[in-house]
């Protein structure tokens, strides 16, 4: 069972009596920002490391150091907002250090949409998320997604250090190397998860098609793909989609670029490098060829990906490794898709990396359980 929420990190932070600091610049921080003056709570300052702070102006504030903070205001004053993501482990120390002083958040803002994950929307989810909940083939699953939820709903970071897996025992127990001959990598930037891939399996891969939109990307997994003698990688410079399309492209994202229907609203003052790209199904892209694992990591496209591939996903059952991160609703919304076009699959297996905030969250789809 779920719990039952009285509030929300929002609404504590529309009570409180400390002074609001931001730690950390970007796109995050703009979006907390913009959430904050939606709900009438004033920012103290913004502070960042000391690398990166040099006197500049973000938003019209100084950008000061932690040390600079704490000698103004006194850090039993403060609430620290973390603005900014990392699985650095150095960087992950020095947050770790600041929150043993203050009181530390890290707001869940969502890569790509506008949706909160506020405790009304919790609420009106409940019965959605409690079905996806119900999906989930094991213990560990579970007790992951009940921290990212409480994560989620409180920005406490205390939750995703808990929620931390191991990534020898995904490989090992869920994708299982030894099964993987054939793959599709979506979202495959330049070629890194695909170097991942033929690492883990250890030379039992035979051929890999790997999309990728991006035409810079697209260029340096290309040369990967020639370069690579351990199996035949077939780059496609192409994004993941649900029918063959040209769709507007947004590359100002580097590593996240994604389509421009995904671009947040609250960026839409920032500028945008948009280009028109391919978008076509992997359905399309294989043609029939039999893939054994497909890893779905598209910035906020992943449910017009699955759709893409459903004749696929019906007729050879691969594993598939799905992002459940850049949108709010990818929680529940995206493994109820999936066991709704696709209800032959048994066994689903949610997984988190480490970091900060609640990214590199993945569900792993099994035809069977294990």
């Amino acid at each position: 069972m779920l719990p039952h929420v009285m509030r929300d990190l929002w609404e504590y932070l529309q009570e409180t009596d400390k002074t609001i600091v931001l730690y950390g610049m970007g796109n995050g921080a703009d979006k907390i920002l913009s959430v904050l003056a939606e709900r009438g709570v004033p920012v103290g300052g913004i502070f960042a490391s000391d690398g990166f702070a040099r006197g500049n102006l973000f938003h019209g504030m100084p950008v000061r150091t932690w040390s600079d903070v704490k000698a103004e205001l006194g850090a039993e004053n403060v609430i620290v907002l973390l603005s900014f993501g990392t699985s650095r482990p150095e960087v992950l120390e020095n947050i770790l250090r600041i929150r043993a002083e203050a009181e530390l958040y890290a707001p869940d803002v969502p890569a790509f949409g506008d949706t909160l994950f506020t405790r009304p929307f919790y609420e009106a989810h409940k019965s959605d998320l409690e079905a996806a909940r119900a999906l989930l083939s094991n213990e560990e699953s579970r007790r992951i997604f009940d921290n990212i939820l409480s994560y989620k709903l409180s920005g406490d970071i205390s939750y995703l250090l808990d929620a931390e897996s191991d990534e020898d025992e995904i490989w090992r127990d869920i994708l299982r190397p030894q099964t993987i001959r054939t793959a599709a990598d979506l979202g495959a930037y330049n070629g890194d998860t695909v170097r991942q891939l033929l690492e883990r399996t250890d030379g039992k891969v035979d051929t890999v098609w790997a999309m990728e939109p991006d035409a810079r990307n697209y260029k340096k997994l290309e040369a990967y793909a020639q370069s690579e003698t351990r199996a035949h990688i077939i780059p496609v410079n192409a994004g993941a989609w649900n029918e063959e399309a040209t769709l507007f492209f947004d590359k100002s994202g580097n590593r996240n670029a994604s389509f421009g229907q995904n671009r947040s609203q609250t960026l839409a003052d920032r500028p945008a490098k948009m280009v028109e790209v391919k978008a076509l199904p992997l359905d399309q892209v294989l043609g029939g060829a039999r893939v054994d694992y497909i890893k779905y990591d598209v910035e906020g496209s992943e449910r017009e990906a699955l759709d893409g591939s459903l004749s696929t996903l019906t007729e050879h059952a691969p594993t598939l490794l799905v992002s459940l991160y850049h949108r709010s609703e990818d929680l529940f919304a995206l493994p109820l898709h999936i066991k709704a076009i696709a209800p032959h699959y048994q066994g689903f297996y949610l997984r988190r990396m480490r970091g900060i905030p609640a990214w590199d969250i993945n569900l792993y789809v099994r035809k069977e359980k294990i």
